[in-house]
């Protein structure tokens, strides 16, 4: 969740994207998307979670880094450094796969939602969230438009 809004370059041509964020507190995210590639690692032919599309179980579509490790996701292989001192290209990673159950994503949403209705619950997703979102997503059409940098709009 973005803390405070983040800075955003982007470039789009027709169907393919590139997103560039830097975050208040320095980090840095890189998205590269695109409905036109040929290419088994999107999400919905790694995820299984609709079988309608021919499923690679080895791929994945997500790869998040950070300084001590990376996940891949949906196959949820995780490489971390134990210590920090073992922070080095001549040393391997402890590597494991974080524990995931497949669930129909939309059946668990659909439960959620009913739980909200009947007040058994919070949302998970605020309405707060779906404006940040709002605002990111429209930072990073401006940037696509115009070629600049945008800082996207805070709620703060």
């Amino acid at each position: 969740m973005l803390s405070q809004a983040p800075v955003i370059s982007a470039s789009n041509i027709l169907d393919t994207v590139a997103i560039n964020l830097r975050f208040a507190n320095g980090a840095l995210g890189t998205f590269l998307l695109s409905d036109t590639a040929a290419s088994a690692r999107s999400w919905e032919q790694t995820s299984q979670e609709n079988k309608a599309y021919p499923s690679y179980a080895d791929e994945d579509c997500y790869a998040i880094a950070g300084t001590f490790g990376s996940l891949s996701i949906p196959t949820m292989r995780l490489k971390t450094y134990g210590r920090a001192e073992d922070r080095s290209w001549w040393k391997p990673f402890d590597v494991g796969v974080a524990e995931l159950t497949r669930d129909d994503p939309l059946e668990h949403q659909m439960e959620h939602f009913g739980r909200v209705v009947r007040g058994e619950a919070k949302p998970i997703v605020t309405a707060r969230d779906g404006l940040q979102n709002l605002r990111i997503t429209e930072a990073i059409v401006k940037a696509a438009k115009t070629g600049a940098v945008v800082e996207a709009a805070s709620l703060d």
